[in-house]
């Protein structure tokens, strides 16, 4: 889930925590990963429960921007694909789901 509005950079792990569960509607610590950017876009922030404790991982890119929605409120899914073209700063709104392959019913 990735939070489109910037937020406080200087919010730890428990208060974006905070911020996943009020203005997300969320549960922190149901293992899905919440990402949190900064007024800057070169810089994301990232927590998710690993079932032993909250984890929170930040990445600055040393050069460009990460791709980011529309600024508004609120969040938006994006699949394994698509997050891990958001982390290497590339733009993730042109990765697709890939398409399911229709399965033969019969070899001819």
């Amino acid at each position: 889930m990735v939070a489109t509005k910037p937020v406080d950079f200087r919010k730890g792990a428990e208060g974006l925590a905070a911020l996943v569960r009020e203005a997300m509607g969320a549960d922190p610590f149901s293992g899905v990963i919440y990402v949190f950017r900064a007024k800057r876009a070169d810089r994301v922030k990232l927590i998710f429960w690993d079932g032993t404790g909250m984890v929170l991982v930040a990445k600055r890119l040393e050069e460009g921007a990460f791709r980011w929605p529309l600024v508004q409120d609120g969040a938006i899914r994006l699949s394994a694909a698509q997050f891990q073209a958001l982390m290497e700063g590339l733009d993730w709104r042109r990765v697709h789901e890939p398409q399911r392959a229709v399965v033969p019913v019969a070899a001819s």
